[in-house]
């Protein structure tokens, strides 16, 4: 970028980002302060605001990319589809990229992401070098981990907007080849796999071969597939899953499978890992007429989101005569050691499958303050999306408060995208409400956007 398009940038940004703290400031203490922003990928379902909402829709840009440094400056609001978009000409990515295309990168760094380069590096907040923030008492910060805000700095993941909203980050990248390898390895036990994983971490190879990426689909108890996924410079002709080819089934039925480097990190967005069956869209009759343009996660996000705000399903079942649903939709981490013990637990009383795994190690030894995970420790999250029948008599949570219990026992955690049931106590057990309550108090002393507890439980 030249030096006068890289000045006028920074003028551009510094100027929206006066003009969004005005903007504020103006909002009435007695109203509630949200994001006016066009996707969301939380499912934590609320009723429409009157306010307006902070207008935050601007600030999707990413500034610049150093290909020197391997980093890139990018507002917040920039979907990882443009990101990468911006990143791989330079022959980089960042070094993780959520599986969604409409996750924004300020939504990852707040409310956490995983992929499958996690085992690696760990999650995407943990290649961020500095972020500025709009906090909740209206000041422009710049917090970095070696600077007077770097508690915010490490408290800022996982804290969902109560502290404050990121506008600007700077992140590492690294390169990327033009292809990726995957080799599908099948197993027939839970106890296989994680000596897999086991292996992978130690070597980062498996029976020889590096191993650049790796996550995991568990189809039932005899049915447990890890793809290994390589960089690779050459490769026959690449498959393609953005149209009537539909990428999870390749799982069981290709051994060793090949996509261009882009293709790869969107290989889950198409069919919304495989959840876009719920709506029709891997009908054998439809697929052929549902434009590709639609075959994203955003299309089926909106059309779950008007479902659930006017009750269609709901209506269709009781007309049917059927139980109520329960809607499932969590990811946690497990640790490997015991993640064979959480899935007989979740075959045998949640039921759902399949179910995605992706295991993850923190990179930084210090940890991060409000997502308590150990550095030492491995874990696997294990993603579920789904919905299950909710028995006469029983709660309209049960299953989502079996899953939270047993996850704590197996010193797990559960990210707060979904809805969530702890009480506060418990809440706060888990999420380090000291940590949180110096950072509410110094950067939000007035209460100005919602606590923690308040956005993830009660749904404020």
């Amino acid at each position: 970028m030249g030096a006068d398009r890289g000045t006028a940038t920074t003028r551009s940004h510094s100027a929206e980002i006066e003009a969004l703290a005005a903007q504020y400031a103006r909002i009435p203490d007695s109203d509630e302060v949200r994001l006016a922003k066009p996707t969301s990928n939380l499912f934590r379902f609320r009723s429409p605001s009157r306010s307006p909402g902070l207008d935050v829709s601007g600030l999707n840009r990413v500034l610049s990319v150093d290909p020197d440094s391997r980093t890139a400056d990018v507002q917040a609001m920039t979907t990882y589809e443009d990101l990468v978009d911006a990143t791989l000409p330079y022959g980089l990515m960042p070094l993780v990229v959520p599986q969604l295309k409409t996750i924004t990168l300020g939504g990852a760094v707040a409310g956490l992401g995983i992929e499958a380069s996690s085992f690696r590096n760990g999650l995407p907040h943990e290649s961020v070098r500095e972020m500025e923030i709009l906090t909740g008492d209206g000041r422009v910060v710049l917090a970095r981990p070696d600077n007077e805000h770097a508690e915010l700095f490490r408290g800022f993941p996982n804290s969902y907007g109560s502290l404050g909203y990121a506008l600007r980050l700077v992140i590492e990248l690294e390169p990327v080849a033009p292809y990726v390898r995957l080799r599908h390895v099948g197993f027939d036990s839970v106890a296989d796999c994680v000596a897999a994983l086991s292996e992978i971490w130690r070597t980062r190879s498996f029976e020889g071969s590096r191993v650049d990426f790796v996550d995991g689909t568990v189809f039932d108890a005899a049915s447990v597939y890890l793809t290994l996924a390589t960089f690779v410079t050459e490769a026959p002709e690449p498959s393609d899953y953005t149209g009537r080819r539909i990428y999870y089934r390749s799982i069981r039925q290709r051994t060793v499978d090949h996509l261009h480097v882009r293709d790869y990190l969107w290989r889950w967005d198409t069919d919304w890992f495989w959840c876009s069956r719920a709506l029709g869209a891997q009908h054998p009759l439809v697929r052929p007429f549902w434009p590709r343009r639609y075959l994203r996660s955003d299309v089926y996000r909106r059309m779950i989101a008007a479902d659930r705000r006017f009750g269609l399903s709901a209506r269709l079942n009781r007309r049917r005569g059927r139980p109520p649903d329960e809607p499932v939709i969590q990811d946690v981490e497990i640790p490997l050691e015991r993640l064979a013990e959480f899935l007989e637990f979740f075959r045998r009383d949640i039921g759902i499958s399949p179910v995605w795994l992706c295991p993850v190690r923190l990179r930084d030894p210090d940890g991060w303050s409000l997502y308590p995970m150990d550095p030492r420790t491995r874990y696997v999250n294990v993603g579920f999306w789904s919905t299950v029948p909710v028995s006469p008599g029983q709660d309209g949570s049960v299953h989502n408060r079996a899953i939270e219990r047993t996850v704590t026992e197996l010193d797990g955690h559960k990210s707060l995208y979904s809805t969530s049931y702890y009480d506060e106590d418990e809440f706060w057990r888990l999420y380090n409400r000291p940590a949180y309550q110096r950072l509410k108090d110094h950067y939000d002393a007035y209460a100005r956007l919602p606590g923690l507890y308040d956005k993830c439980v009660r749904g404020s």
